[in-house]
């Protein structure tokens, strides 16, 4: 099998450290093609990590050249790449050796796939969860009705030209890009089914350091965007439900209790089932702390 080169876009903001891992586990990779690492600095210096690189490796750093945060660092990168196959990788993450070797058999086997994404693991600094994805196959209803928290933008392996010129480049309107990548699985799985290398293939850090950590109004804000952009949420109610506890969730942990209310108590309409609406709701009464259903949740190695 072919072994055609991969550019992989490395999106940093003021963390040195973590970007240097990050970077050194691309360069690190055993995929017998060529890799080429864009990272793209986000309103600081580019200050590239010293580090060897070697043959059929190439490492650049490049400003933003975009809207500031996530999605326009992402499209600099993209726009910027030299090859046909283009991953991304957050700054804090790292990956498995065999990541990209394991995609591309994938993506080569399956010549009409648009995306290959891989499960993950979730570190949380005193325990490690796996986090799978449900399905091998991925299809727009089953996004409409589960956002898949496994599907992660750092394992995320897409073929350019169908991601410039049939996708789309990531939305860089999104608030404080919050969810883009939900939106590109959404975009994308419209147009062509998305595969996944269903065993952990990276590691994502979920703490204190993370670009969205805690701030609660701006996934509300997201959460609102994307749902206002994909009116499909609107036809199935059970999506409907979700997105909206959601949104209820954020504003609840947000302190915004009575709005909180409001949008719980339309997503407990749609489905009274819904736990996540019941624990917002709670929140906006005051019968429960946001902070404790927080821990508790991700004590399980889950997001809320």
């Amino acid at each position: 099998m072919q072994t055609p080169p991969v550019t992989v876009v490395v999106p940093t903001h003021n963390r040195p450290e973590l970007m240097q891992k990050a970077v050194q586990s691309v360069l690190s990779q055993d995929y017998a093609g060529d890799i080429e690492v864009i990272v793209v600095f986000d309103a600081c210096d580019v200050a590239l990590p010293k580090i060897p690189v070697a043959d059929r490796r190439s490492l650049r750093g490049i400003p933003n050249e975009r809207t500031r945060g996530l999605a326009g660092g992402r499209n600099t990168g993209i726009m910027n790449a030299s090859s046909e196959f283009i991953a991304s990788l957050d700054d804090d993450d790292y990956w498995f050796a065999d990541k990209l070797t394991e995609q591309m058999r994938l993506m080569q086997q399956n010549p009409q796939t648009y995306l290959v994404g891989s499960a993950m693991l979730v570190e949380r600094g005193e325990a490690t969860h796996e986090r799978l994805v449900p399905v091998d196959v991925v299809h727009h209803d089953q996004l409409l009705h589960d956002r898949m928290a496994g599907l992660h933008s750092s394992s995320f392996l897409f073929r350019r030209s169908a991601l410039v010129d049939k996708i789309g480049l990531i939305d860089e309107d999104l608030p404080a890009s919050y969810g883009e990548d939900y939106d590109v699985l959404l975009r994308t799985a419209k147009l062509s089914p998305i595969l996944v290398v269903n065993k952990p293939l990276l590691t994502v850090r979920w703490s204190g350091q993370s670009y969205f950590f805690g701030k609660w109004l701006t996934y509300a804000d997201g959460l609102s965007y994307l749902l206002d952009k994909h009116p499909e949420f609107t036809k199935h109610k059970k999506s409907h439900s979700r997105i909206n506890s959601q949104i209820a969730f954020a504003l609840a942990a947000g302190k915004e209790h009575a709005s909180a209310r409001r949008m719980a108590l339309k997503a407990l309409k749609d489905n009274p089932l819904n736990i996540k609406a019941a624990l917002a709701l709670a929140i906006g009464c005051h019968l429960l702390s946001a902070a404790w259903v927080i821990k508790t949740v991700q004590r399980m190695g889950k997001g809320i």
